[in-house]
């Protein structure tokens, strides 16, 4: 509960969510149809002993989603990353998914995707990627649904000044070998990768036609679809590298 000495600090960082603030060692947010889920699968988690991921704490008496904060820092922006981190980011998801393949909360498909496990959406310590936070997208899906869009933020980029696309291909390889992909599903990475390019595209362009739903300025929405389908265009563009790189 927060006390009178609490002081209520915003946290910018996140893309989606207005209103998140931590208060001490917790981080309140607004309630959303999610939520519930939410509860659910961060409290198996922790009955799981997955410790990369916050602890649900229940309801503030401001009617927030209370969660434990984890200690580190989240990067404001996508950048190009170490080897070691581009691993040690693909250890983490493959904890993280196969700690929800008996989570009972999988509706029939694999595991639970945590759906934006971006750089923005990772907590690092000393360096390194230690575990997620915003699981409000967090659903039943595929792995691949999570490799393609991590493989696309951690390590490929549309900007002139990126390393060239041979090297973004070698460090997609290094993610895939680190979580521990089979050879037929490395064959499927590319796919996902721009299949999550065109719905991150898709999704911000119904925010932009339902303004009771932004999560952004009008300014902000467009360049967030213009950047998607760069990056979209730039992978489609290099197919043939990241692919031969992955075999």
């Amino acid at each position: 509960m927060t006390g009178t000495t609490d002081t209520e600090v915003p946290l910018t960082g996140g893309r989606i969510t207005p209103g998140v603030v931590r208060v001490g060692h917790t981080v309140r947010r607004p309630t959303t149809g999610s939520s519930a889920f939410v509860a659910e699968l961060l409290t198996q988690l922790q009955q799981l002993q997955f410790s990369g991921a916050p602890r649900y704490l229940g309801i503030d008496e401001a009617g927030r989603d209370t969660f434990s904060y984890l200690p580190g820092w989240v990067p404001t922006k996508f950048q190009r990353w170490a080897d070691s981190q581009v691993a040690a980011a693909g250890t983490l998801l493959r904890s993280l998914h196969e700690a929800t393949r008996d989570s009972g909360l999988t509706a029939g498909h694999p595991v639970i995707c945590h759906h934006d496990p971006g750089p923005n959406n990772t907590v690092f310590q000393d360096s390194q990627p230690v575990g997620f936070i915003d699981f409000d997208t967090a659903a039943p899906g595929d792995p691949l649904e999570d490799l393609g869009y991590m493989a696309w933020t951690w390590c490929v980029s549309s900007k002139t000044n990126a390393p060239p696309a041979p090297a973004q291909a070698a460090q997609v390889r290094i993610l895939t070998d680190a979580y521990g992909l089979t050879a037929t599903d490395r064959a499927q990475v590319v796919d996902a990768m721009v299949d999550r390019q065109s719905r991150n595209a898709h999704w911000w362009t119904e925010r932009l036609s339902d303004p009771s739903h932004r999560a952004a300025s009008a300014e902000q929405i467009v360049s967030r679809i213009a950047w998607s389908e760069r990056e979209h265009a730039y992978t489609i563009t290099n197919r043939a590298t990241f692919e031969a790189a992955l075999r």
